[in-house]
């Protein structure tokens, strides 16, 4: 199995420096580490070689069900 090169990996301090880019809220990473999530939005943002794609034509719409299985959100009331 080929090792992932060092500078391709989301360093996770960078994830308290950003925020949703339309709703300027937290955003959650994701449990394969490979998107951002933001839940107010229910947008999923790639995380390409180490590199958070925050722009909205990249974003994903994320169901509702999916953002209540993360695992930050587990216990939460609704």
């Amino acid at each position: 199995m080929p090792s992932v090169d060092p500078r391709h990996q989301f360093d996770r301090r960078t994830l308290e420096m950003l925020v949703c880019p339309l709703t300027k809220t937290r955003l959650t990473l994701s449990a394969d580490k490979r998107e951002l999530i933001s839940v107010a939005a229910r947008l999923a943002f790639p995380i390409v070689k180490g590199v958070p794609l925050l722009s909205l034509d990249e974003a994903r719409t994320v169901d509702p069900e999916a953002l209540r299985r993360l695992p930050e959100l587990k216990g939460s009331p609704d």
